[in-house]
């Protein structure tokens, strides 16, 4: 089943008053390229978290981010009182000095170096680890998720423009056969045009055999008619097919374009566009395949 690379995927989860947010996103792109902005707390694990997300993502223009949002209580700025106790009796001595009002030098208290600061050093347990772990892959199956349905849309999207150059390969044939004698018509009239011209029958007859097996299309017809089989058969295969149905795709047009210089009549040139047309989607379509 194919999968599209286009996808997105996000998971919250709550941890002793922190709000751990993972969000991933990817576009298409021929290789895994992924770029990340980790929270500094889970920096350490950033080579863990690439490898999750390389398992399972494979292919595509990724950007990962997990941010914290933390609970006001919690993250409250702590007093240190006896830095303060110490600026406090500095202050005192001066503000009378100086006959400072309590309101000048108490808002100057606080403002003072490392009065107000977190002095405990956050480090991560294994147990919040856990956590994170958890939404990293959430997030991740989330994406694959989405890559899963966005590439069934594809494939029935595929699934109808193989069926149209199927279609329209097949509405070439009455026009095929009717050539061959207006080829061999329109070149014995235009002898017949020509005053005293003489030619051998037999000579002219070989020479229209071998003009109109140079026109012959039936060799192509088949390998076209292989190439949407195996297009088919490719798109049931496991996700990350992309890239040959792209290959397909350009083998496929390599057949229509040599039927359409083969072509010397204007239905059977208009039929070979329709299908350039219906192939041209498909491969617009394909480079967001995984």
């Amino acid at each position: 089943m194919i999968q599209s690379m286009t996808g997105y995927g996000k998971t919250v989860v709550a941890f002793e008053g922190k709000k751990i947010n993972v969000e991933i996103k990817s576009l298409n792109s021929k290789q895994l390229d992924l770029s990340t902005r980790i929270a500094p707390l889970y920096r350490e694990k950033e080579m863990e978290i690439r490898q999750l997300i390389a398992e399972r993502v494979i292919r595509g223009k990724v950007e990962f981010n997990i941010w914290i949002e933390k609970d006001a209580a919690v993250d409250a700025a702590q007093v240190n009182k006896v830095l303060m106790e110490n600026y406090y009796q500095q202050l005192a001595g001066f503000a009378q000095e100086h006959q400072l009002s309590d309101t000048d030098w108490m808002s100057l208290l606080v403002r003072m170096p490392d009065v107000m600061t977190k002095t405990e050093v956050e480090l991560l347990s294994d147990e919040e680890w856990q956590a994170v772990k958890g939404a990293v892959q959430e997030a991740v199956q989330h994406l694959v998720d989405f890559r899963t349905q966005e590439g069934a849309a594809l494939e029935k999207k595929f699934a109808e423009k193989i069926d149209n150059i199927e279609q329209l390969l097949a509405s070439i044939e009455p026009y095929e056969k009717s050539r061959v004698e207006k080829i061999r018509q329109r070149i014995i009239d235009g002898l017949k045009q020509i005053p005293g011209a003489e030619y051998d029958k037999n000579r002219l007859e070989q020479e229209l055999i071998y003009y109109i097996e140079k026109l012959d299309i039936s060799e192509e017809k088949q390998r076209l008619t292989n190439h949407l089989k195996y297009f088919r058969e490719t798109m049931a295969d496991a996700a990350g097919q992309g890239k040959k149905l792209g290959f397909i795709a350009q083998e496929m047009g390599r057949e229509i374009n040599t039927t359409g210089s083969k072509s010397n009549q204007a239905e059977m040139q208009n039929i070979v566009v329709k299908m350039k047309d219906e192939l041209e989607q498909i491969k617009e379509q394909v480079l967001n395949a995984l």
